[in-house]
This record gives structure tokens, sequence and C-alpha cells, in this order.
């Protein structure tokens, strides 16, 4: 029998789902994550469609898997650096970053108390601040602080190390390589959503009240920099009349070539969340076309009929801002009636794409991919399998899909050798 043990990198959900199915057909799996927690993007978002539920009690459920799991090997705060090998054979370089919190740790947040650095709070899009010591959101998995080393002021400080009570905290901790030895490797590290900065004719990243869908998915959450309410980034007033912007930087020969084809209903879901804060908004949605296919139909019906939504067939050109108000003009031809309209609104949210990690940074190995970043079929290194939205885009089901059928190659890759 060869080398069962699996190397699954990327902790969200398609990772986590790899390392639990794999371990639980007998193999010993490595699971690595480069953040603080597991649970990757489904941990930021606020609801699920077309049924409204939160994802946390998903996460929790396999959450539970690893932990009662020996087979299951969690190495966040971690990145591969080389693999080296063949299929059946393969020797992975992992270095392990320094979180600077042990396994001492309860969670009291002492530490958080005492500390007076503070730093733009990634997990919400730097929408919010924390302490330079902090627990990335509250049902992160490991339930473990950590410190960001570039905010943190070190041993000139050290309140967290004096208000910590069970020695938790240890500032010298450095960076440490980890070599494992794999029969196969599954490559999940998931997508990111497209940098709306790319975006200039929108005023990404220039414009305040321009955000994108994830920005949204928090501003909506109750763990979100706002408690849940949605507010103009600008001034933290209630946006009455808002507009999304459907494939924005996605079918796009300058930006993302392909569809990611969750954004039409993640935009619908969005409008959800603004009807029930706010029954008076004014609501438009500017679009190529909508892709609800299949049970997402009626979800799609209920949320156009809703009223004072509108729907206007046309990428818009160009968005401007009122400097006055910072509110935006949005420029766009209306196919439905053949004009060119501009109008104003008082937030935009921009409907961007999924961008694989795999664009930014490739797998150390040799892989093939497609334009956008994709790894795709054909690898021409046997044993390594990507997964989920490393392949290409999708909702959460068929991510989890696609992560079971990379471990029964996987699995089937070990036992060919």
């Amino acid at each position: 029998m060869g080398n069962k043990s699996v190397l699954v990198v990327g902790g969200g959900m398609s990772g986590i789902t790899a390392a639990v199915e794999a371990a639980e057909a007998g193999c010993e799996v490595f699971l690595v994550e480069k953040n603080s927690y597991l649970g990757g993007k489904v941990s930021q978002i606020n609801q699920y469609f077309p049924k409204m539920c939160p994802p946390n009690c998903g996460l929790e459920i396999n959450y539970q898997r690893i932990k009662k799991n020996p087979k299951i090997n969690v190495l966040t705060l971690a990145e591969v650096e080389s693999i080296s090998g063949e299929e059946g054979n393969f020797e992975a370089t992992i270095n392990l970053k320094p979180r600077y919190v042990n396994e001492n740790c309860t969670g009291c947040n002492k530490c958080v108390e005492a500390c007076p650095a503070e730093r733009d709070d990634e997990f919400n899009l730097g929408l919010s601040k924390t302490k330079a010591i902090y627990l990335a959101h509250p049902f992160a998995f490991p339930m473990k602080y950590a410190i960001d080393a570039d905010a943190c002021q070190g041993d000139s400080c050290g309140k967290c190390v004096e208000a910590c009570e069970y020695n938790a905290i240890d500032l010298k901790m450095e960076s440490k390589p980890m070599k494992v030895n794999v029969g196969s490797i599954i490559w999940a590290t998931g997508w990111k959503s497209y940098d709306i900065s790319k975006l200039s004719n929108y005023g990404g990243g220039r414009f305040v009240n321009v955000i994108s869908n994830i920005a949204m998915e928090r501003m909506a959450a109750l763990t979100g920099p706002n408690e849940g309410k949605i507010l103009r980034p600008s001034d933290k007033s209630e946006p009455k009349n808002i507009a999304f912007v459907q494939c924005a930087g996605s079918r796009d020969e300058n930006h993302l070539k392909t569809c990611s084809s969750v954004c039409c209903m993640a935009t619908l879901k969005h409008v959800n969340y603004v009807r029930e804060q706010y029954p008076d908004a004014n609501i438009t949605i500017y679009f190529m076309d909508i892709r609800a296919m299949g049970k997402h139909e009626d979800y799609y019906q209920k949320v156009i009929d809703e009223k004072d939504v509108n729907l206007i067939k046309g990428k818009p050109s160009e968005i401007k801002e009122v400097p006055e108000t910072n509110n935006l003009l949005v420029l766009a031809e209306n196919q439905f009636t053949q004009e060119i309209e501009t109008l104003e609104y008082d937030m935009v949210v921009l409907a961007t794409g999924m961008e694989p990690a795999t664009a930014e940074v490739k797998v150390p190995a040799e892989l093939n991919y497609d334009v956008d970043g994709f790894v795709i079929a054909g690898p021409p290194t046997p044993g390594i399998y990507a997964a989920g939205c490393t392949r290409k885009p999708g909702d959460v089901a068929t991510s989890v899909q696609d992560a079971t059928a990379a471990v029964l190659r996987a699995i089937q890759s070990t036992v060919r050798r």
C-alpha cells in the first residue's frame, strides 16, 4: 500500500470538505491555511441563498468533525513554499508563521482589553478596526487569538503579556519550516473578490460609497462593522437609493474573462438585505443578463416583484462622484428604452467576480492554468488535484461536490502506487 497521507492546501469550504472526507476514508491529512482561522470566504458571508440562513451552522458541523478526528492536522498561519517528488511520494515544505499566542490561550479577551494598538480589520475588509492582538471573528476556528506583528508595538509595550494570566503570549515566536511527506495533494486555495480599485471607470477604491458585494455581506452581518446595519461608508447614513452593478470586472476582456456564476444570485440576496432594513428604499440593478437558473428561478421572480426594484439592461460605462454629497452618478445605456441615462444614487454595490487565488500565487509545481488563473484539467504533475473555486467558479454546494471528487482522485492516486 502506498503513502495514504494527503496534503490539503486551503481551509475554506472546499479544503475543509476535502480534509474531513479524506480523513474519514482513513488518510492522514495535513490541512494548511494561510489565515489564522478556517472557513475562508464562507465565514464572511452573512446568509446563504435561497434559504437565507447563516453559514456558521454548516461550518460548525465540519469543525466538530475536524476536532473529533485525530487524523487531521490543522496548520493555520501556514503556507506551502515548495513541493518536490512525485505521485505517491511528495515532500512539501510548509512555512509556519508565528501566531505569538500558544496553546494556553483560553479566549478570555483580557489581552485585547489591554492592547493600545489598532489595525484595519481584514475580516471586515478594513471597514472597522481591531486591536493588534485579535480574534478574527466570534466563530473563529481554532478559537485562538493572534497578533499582527505589523501593528504590535512588541516588547516596548508588552501590555498583553502582563494582562494574560495563562502565559499564552510569546512575543519571541518566529517562523519555522515544516516538511511533510504525502502521497497526494489537493489544492483548494479558493478565490478572492476581484479588486475594485482596478475598475477605475467605476471609481473603485476612490469613491467611498462604491463598495464590493463582499463588503455588502459584511455590512449586513451582525458581526460586521455596523453590527448588521447597512450604512453609507462616507457618513454612516441610511441609504435610500442604491444601485447594484452586475459583472463588475467579469465577462470583460480587460479584466476577468469568465462568468463567476454566483454574482447574480448574490445581488438578489443583497436586495433582500436592503429591503428588510429599508422597506421604502429605491433599488436599481444594472445587468447584462440575470443568471438564476433552475431552482433559483422562483427566488429571482420573488425579488424582482418587490416594489421599487428597477432593472436596467445595460452595463454602466462610468460612475462619477458628487463631491458635495459623495453621491454617485451612474452613466449607462438602457437597452430597454435605448436611451443613455445618468442616474444618482446614495451608494453603489459592485458585483465583483471570483478571481482564483492561483491567479496571483501559483502552485509550486507544474500545473496548467486558464487565462484567468484557474487550474485546468490534465495536470502535468500527477497526484496534485485542484478543487472548488481553484478550478472553476461556483457556489458552496458545487464546491463541496468538487472537493469530494478531488478526494476520490487523491485516494486513487495513492492506491495506484
